[in-house]
């Protein structure tokens, strides 16, 4: 009765999550990402050619395109951003942002096209949740320590804003955890299906996103704890150990070998009908046949080097001050300004109830018996991924930090039988923790709904009230999903005109129509007295718009985006109370690029795909410049 009782629970909270998740993302517009990964991802099933968006796996891409190729979308292959992607090496890095444009925002309805898309991404996120719940479940030894560890994800404003997003880090998740789950049993004696499983869960994580490779540094990670911490059961004779080890390593061998098996055929079928002319080094027919055959293997190294040159150092902001570069602390300020404040007591009171049982019952393990391996893997998975992070000098988002995030929810499944042992050893303490346990899973509930819909900008009580934009930076804060709050500001103000300045590299008219673009470092005499709309990210990081904060404004989807009254005459550049000079301009991304801000680009070949092949040509040249800076 009692599991039948939590079960129902758990069902409850994964409905309430798609209530809370699905309802915010059908209030939002296409973000940022999203535009790129959903053309790409309709062009992989329609014409089996993966050059769009190469520095990303296909997985989540081809998940969320499924629906809309089933409903027939609408892709125009004949358009010049297309044709362009395919001319020489590199082409794609720009044209996939002006394909995914048109095919989202001008092909085609922009509202249901969204929806459809997202909803596959949803259903993964609620997969998640569920896998969350049955491992908890068992770290626990109850379904209980499951059931925490559910309520705590499904309340989580990082995974209810980003879970329904066409983007990798959600799937990439999923994966991870089904692969480090499975890693324990590599060191019995698995069967060949249990080996195929693991190698289909680690072609699932490949295939998802590139730091996934993360994972080749998790596997002699945990061999070494057990060289330096053995776990009970490992066989303590020498020549037995070495055999022993020498077994895991054959069978995490040959799961690595199915997972390269499942990621060839991936990339061989979306890539049959790419062209391969990269590798035409021998002018003979029967080459043509190898060069298709090779074709899988040299996309996925294509998009590995282009993710390493994306994902090497830029410029971030953190707690109000601006970095040429990554800084180690990015992500653990990260997680205490973006977490809810009853997850992170939570942990805290986790903590406190494993040294006092450790101190009680210094025999006992809080940890479910048989689950002593499958805790090995998950904490030293998530010290690997986290390092990684710290060391990292790409600090743009605390989505790229969901894995550590899902990790140290699963961590938190062993409380409950924690609390019910030292109610066993007379704890005195233990009521008070056991409430403590209750009252915060309950506050995680109530925050997520007095949040709800505004996840992106949300900041714990530890930001101490200050506004989003004086703490952190992009999609921790607006990554242009707000634009249909800047439509319901326009319309009920009967405004027929609007000035916005946006945190993308797309238009807004599909959503705005009364959008006028607009720089706030360059206002102009003509914009006295009218309303601008700002994201919340151009005011101190992306721009230097704090001028603005000077004269009336109200704050947009929970801080995302603000709008502003311009004063009756706008102040002198450089004067006080005045936007900045040339000199003290800011620039998306950090710095701008060909001279000029990356936005200005992407519109421009938005507006003329003709444009692409001279912008390219002036953001190569940049480049040497750029690494003097």
């Amino acid at each position: 009765m009692e599991s039948r009782k939590v079960s129902i629970e758990a069902i409850l909270l994964l409905a309430l999550m798609a209530f809370l998740a699905g309802g915010a993302a059908w209030r939002e517009s296409a973000t940022i990402d999203e535009i790129a990964h959903l053309g790409a991802g309709v062009s992989y099933l329609e014409r089996l050619d993966m050059r769009l968006n190469e520095e990303h796996p296909p997985l989540a891409k081809v998940l969320a395109a499924i629906p809309l190729v089933v409903r027939g979308i609408r892709a125009d292959y004949s358009d010049y951003s297309w044709t362009y992607s395919g001319q020489k090496f590199g082409s794609q890095y720009l044209a996939e942002w002006v394909f995914g444009h048109r095919l989202v925002l001008r092909w085609n309805n922009p509202y249901s096209t969204l929806w459809w898309a997202r909803l596959p991404m949803l259903v993964a996120t609620l997969v998640l949740g569920l896998v969350l719940y049955g491992f908890g479940s068992r770290l626990g030894g109850s379904n209980w320590g499951g059931l925490l560890c559910l309520t705590v994800f499904a309340t989580m404003p990082v995974f209810l804003a980003f879970g329904p997003l066409v983007i990798t880090d959600i799937v990439v998740t999923l994966f991870w955890i089904l692969a480090i789950w499975q890693l324990p049993a590599m060191w019995g004696s698995p069967n060949r299906a249990q080996v195929i499983r693991f190698g289909l869960a680690l072609a699932g994580a490949l295939l998802s996103k590139f730091s996934s490779g993360l994972l080749f540094f998790v596997f002699p990670a945990v061999a070494l704890s057990l060289r330096f911490h053995p776990l009970a059961g490992q066989p303590t004779d020498k020549a037995e150990l070495r055999a022993w080890r020498r077994n895991a390593w054959r069978n995490i061998g040959k799961g690595v070998l199915w997972a390269a098996l499942f990621v060839y055929v991936v990339y061989l079928i979306l890539s049959w009908h790419q062209p391969s002319d990269s590798l035409s080094l021998i002018h003979v027919p029967a080459w043509a046949v190898f060069r298709r055959m090779l074709m899988p293997g040299w996309t996925y190294l294509r998009g590995l080097i282009g993710f390493a040159l994306s994902a090497g150092s830029r410029p971030t902001y953190i707690l109000g001050r601006a970095y040429p570069h990554g800084v180690w602390f990015y992500f653990p300020v990260l997680v205490l300004l973006k977490s809810p404040l009853p997850f992170l007591l939570l942990l805290l009171v986790a903590s406190t109830v494993r040294g006092q049982l450790k101190f009680s019952l210094p025999q006992v393990s809080a940890i479910a018996p048989g689950m002593e391996f499958h805790w090995r893997s998950i904490w030293v998975s998530c010290v690997v991924f986290t390092s990684a992070c710290l060391l990292s000098r790409l600090d743009l988002s605390i989505r790229h930090f969901s894995i550590p995030l899902a990790l140290m929810i699963l961590m938190l499944a062993p409380l409950p039988r924690m609390l019910g042992l030292l109610r066993e050893a007379e704890w005195r303490g233990r009521a008070a923790a056991a409430g403590a346990t209750m009252v915060l899973a309950a506050a995680s509930v109530i925050t997520a709904i007095w949040t709800y819909p505004d996840y992106f900008p949300f900041i714990s009580l530890l930001g101490m009230g200050r506004p989003g934009y004086m703490l952190v930076n992009d999609s921790n804060l607006d990554w242009n999903q707000a634009l249909l709050e800047v439509q319901h500001f326009a319309r009920g103000r009967e405004l027929p005109r609007i000035l916005l300045d946006t945190y993308a590299l797309s238009e807004p008219q599909a959503y705005v129509p009364e959008a006028q673009p607009w720089n706030c470092q360059q206002p102009s005499a003509s914009d006295a007295r009218q309303w601008a709309i700002v994201s919340a990210n151009l005011i101190k990081d992306g721009s230097n718009c704090s001028w603005l904060l000077k004269h009336l404004h109200l704050e947009l989807a929970g801080g995302s985006m603000y709008a502003f009254l311009l004063p009756s005459r706008i102040p002198a550049a450089g004067s006080p109370g005045g936007p900045p000079l040339p000199k003290d301009y800011r620039y998306f991304g950090g710095v701008p690029v060909a001279g000029e801000d990356v936005r200005t680009v992407f519109l421009r070949c938005i507006r003329d795909p003709r444009q692409l092949g001279p912008s390219m040509d002036r953001l190569i040249a940049s480049v040497p410049n750029q690494s003097k800076k």
